[in-house]
């Protein structure tokens, strides 16, 4: 019998740990985070005084990105602060993205509850992972504006009783800040996942030609998108950081 497309807008669930539902989603999170410990365990023991070609690419690849951090904050000790988070919730959102397209990601399946589900399943179309993502980039904004200019001085930009335009502005820059939680999360869930039903459309009629070049722009798509989201991360914080007066 010809099985027809397959598509699950949410993560399978594999199993369960004390309770706690353990999804092929986050088994392939764990496989990005294993693989990027790995290459930085590596990267890091063959650093040398000397660079070769690859420590020197790295080193420049880096470096602008470290500076273009520093230009925007307009302080090096931000950068020096934010620069880990933010690279590193790149190469995350990338890898995740990358191996999509890897031989094994939801090809690869197990027995579960009398169905064979995907063992692994790209990250981010699963609007949970992208959720908690956010959250941490929404956590990692507001504290940077609490930390750099005082409790009140930055809650003092959304809520004050200066004059009643003050306020109800206020009130609206409020809202756009809980927004987005929700224009975060979507967005990279939403092209992601948009992407990978496209190329299983398109594998199951046209096979073997067509899903080439798709999933080759895909892959660019992921680089995009995993750039889209640590920029906007880059600029909000440095909008939290702002006081009012500028901002």
């Amino acid at each position: 019998m010809e099985q027809g497309i397959h598509v699950s807008l949410a993560a399978e669930k594999l199993g369960e740990f004390f309770g706690l539902p353990i999804t092929n989603t986050l088994v392939t999170s764990w496989a990005v985070m294993a693989l990027l410990i790995v290459l930085a365990v590596i990267i890091s023991r063959n650093v040398s005084l000397i660079p070769g070609r690859l420590q020197t690419a790295l080193e420049i690849v880096f470096g602008f990105a470290y500076d273009y951090i520093e230009s925007i904050l307009e302080s090096r000790d931000l950068a020096r602060r934010f620069f880990p988070l933010l690279t590193t919730t790149f190469l995350f959102i990338w890898i995740a993205n990358a191996l999509e397209f890897t031989p094994g990601i939801g090809s690869i399946t197990i027995k579960h509850a009398g169905e064979a589900v995907p063992l692994l399943r790209s990250v981010n179309t699963d609007l949970n992972m992208t959720l908690a993502l956010t959250l941490i980039a929404v956590l990692v904004i507001e504290f940077a504006g609490m930390i750099t200019l005082g409790f009140w001085r930055y809650w003092n930009k959304f809520f004050t009783l200066k004059s009643p335009i003050a306020s109800v502005v206020g009130i609206i820059e409020f809202v756009s800040e809980m927004a987005r939680v929700i224009s975060f999360s979507f967005r990279l869930f939403g092209n992601i996942f948009a992407g990978e039903v496209l190329i299983a459309v398109v594998a199951f009629f046209v096979p073997y030609v067509l899903p080439v070049p798709l999933m080759a722009f895909e892959m660019f798509v992921g680089v995009v998108q995993a750039a889209i989201f640590t920029l906007l991360m880059l600029f909000f914080i440095k909008m939290a950081i702002t006081p009012v007066a500028e901002h």
